[in-house]
């Protein structure tokens, strides 16, 4: 096991020391996962919180939750050893659309293989492993991150202490699976999608701005997350 440098206040890369292989069958060689961390991984290694980002997140949790992140807050780095990561497929550090694909040479863009919450969070327990956490005291996210919570749960109850998943449900309906059908199509129909291989410089913003729910000046955080 390698340990990595967790200083805080930056965001470091990761390279995850093997392929991984997606719930779908399909196989990243290569995978860097950008994370922060806050505070200091004590002597018996299990004082870690790990938080959860949103769709469009970034691992910058001091900026978005700025008022439960920090001395004597809920998340206290005098005590806890904070961690937030991109999720895989993300567009700020971690692997995913903006990638180069090693196999090509070209970023992934609209080739990015489907991934689902469970990679994600197989990821981020790797990830985990590389900075020498043996336990999880909490898990916890708001959204997609409450998503990634639960999955926590199902999939590696025995590391962790306790969750709480945040504006997220157990299972998706059958309209909000449709809603999101609806979001993703509206920026498919856009012509300058280009099957996601588009020029940074002409996305799909029309696109993203007739999604439903979807700002269009988040083009360049939710974009390509949205597509994969």
């Amino acid at each position: 096991m390698s340990h990595l440098s967790a200083s805080a206040g930056q965001t470091r890369f990761a390279a995850l020391p093997e392929p991984v292989e997606l719930e779908s069958g399909q196989v990243l060689p290569q995978v860097t996962v950008a994370y922060r961390t806050w505070g200091q991984l004590n002597v018996q290694r299990d004082n870690a919180v790990l938080i959860c980002h949103a769709l469009t997140g970034t691992p910058d949790a001091d900026l978005w939750w700025s008022k439960l992140l920090g001395d004597g807050r809920a998340f206290d780095p005098a005590r806890d050893f904070i961690v937030c990561s991109n999720v895989l497929g993300g567009c700020y550090g971690t692997t995913g659309p903006r990638s180069i694909n090693p196999q090509t040479g070209h970023a992934y863009g609209g080739d990015f293989p489907q991934i689902s919450v469970r990679d994600m969070v197989r990821v981020q327990r790797i990830l985990l492993q590389e900075l020498g956490v043996t336990r999880l005291s909490l898990v916890v996210g708001g959204s997609l991150g409450g998503m990634q919570v639960l999955e926590w749960a199902a999939l590696y109850p025995d590391y962790i202490d306790s969750i709480a998943p945040i504006a997220c449900g157990a299972r998706q309906s059958a309209w909000a699976i449709g809603f999101s059908e609806a979001q993703r199509h509206a920026i498919y129909t856009d012509p300058n999608w280009q099957r996601g291989h588009y020029h940074p410089a002409r996305p799909p913003a029309a696109g993203l701005a007739a999604a439903p729910g979807r700002p269009a000046n988040r083009v360049g955080g939710g974009t390509a997350t949205v597509g994969v």
